[in-house]
């Protein structure tokens, strides 16, 4: 068995993006649609910023595929204040603003942290208490992405395990990299596109991590990456998994995420060859 693996950018509205990988011409309220028919999922951005109007999430989800997700960024108003306890209120109003209009194809929530926001492991257990596991009916998953090093620690590792809330894994120097898998889904934000390489990284990068992807819908872990604590007791049989091409050199990540994503049919890679 193994979890569905999708691979994507963040949001879709870049203008250095038309002309390269959106066709000259195309009319910009056609960019998600095009997008969507060649990668696998999207990070939205702008819900970190403000509220997003319902009928917006409602349009996305009618103009994407069947099957295609949409990773949330969730508010800033929520993770950047100094008691994180006190994040209920626009917790709530960032689930009632129309969030739930994307239905099915509502994927994670990204719940990212300044890099002065330091852990304080009671506040930290207070937020998490907050976030619904289910809406309406539907479950909601959630991840946090840190980026202080104090957060790198078995104890952050063994408090997201017990609320089943994901950690945000990412490739860039300077913030934490913290590996191990701490609920029933990967969510990775991969952050060193190059201008050098053609799609932004080298060609062997890919291969590499469509490995580790495959290790992780199959519910084990890749035997490359050296996690902070033991692996988990009772490990499921799948995972689904969340890879997204963000910033680096932005320009690349729409090749990147397709190159990953080419990458998956390789024998030599998905281990069917």
């Amino acid at each position: 068995m193994k979890g569905k693996i999708r691979v994507g950018i963040g949001g879709w509205a870049y203008e250095p993006w038309r002309g390269t990988f959106y066709p000259k011409g195309l009319a910009q309220k056609g960019e998600l649609e095009y997008a969507s028919r060649r990668l696998t999922s999207i990070e939205i951005n702008g819900t970190y910023y403000g509220t997003q109007k319902a009928e917006s999430f409602a349009r996305w989800r009618e103009e994407t595929p069947e099957g295609f997700v949409f990773a949330l960024k969730g508010p800033r108003f929520a993770t950047n204040r100094r008691i994180l306890a006190e994040a209920g209120s626009s917790i709530e109003r960032f689930f009632a603003s129309g969030v739930m209009h994307l239905k099915e194809k509502l994927g994670p929530v990204n719940w990212q942290f300044l890099p002065t926001k330091q852990h304080d492991p009671a506040d930290f257990e207070a937020f998490l208490k907050l976030l619904p596991k289910s809406i309406e009916g539907r479950r909601v998953r959630h991840a946090v992405e840190v980026r202080h090093d104090s957060f790198r620690t078995g104890e952050f590792v063994d408090l997201l395990r017990a609320y089943g809330i994901g950690i945000v894994l990412t490739d860039k120097d300077g913030f934490p990299h913290i590996p191990d898998v701490t609920s029933s889904f990967v969510y990775a934000r991969l952050q060193r596109s190059s201008e050098d390489e053609e799609n932004g990284y080298p060609v062997d990068a890919f291969d590499v991590w469509a490995k580790r992807a495959f290790a992780w819908s199959r519910g084990s872990v890749p035997n490359d990456i050296e996690s902070l604590t033991a692996p988990e007791k009772k490990p499921p049989n799948s995972r689904d998994v969340f890879i997204y091409f963000i910033n680096g050199f932005k320009p690349k990540a729409p090749a990147a995420a397709m190159a990953l994503i080419e990458s998956f049919s390789n024998p030599a890679v998905s281990g069917a060859g």
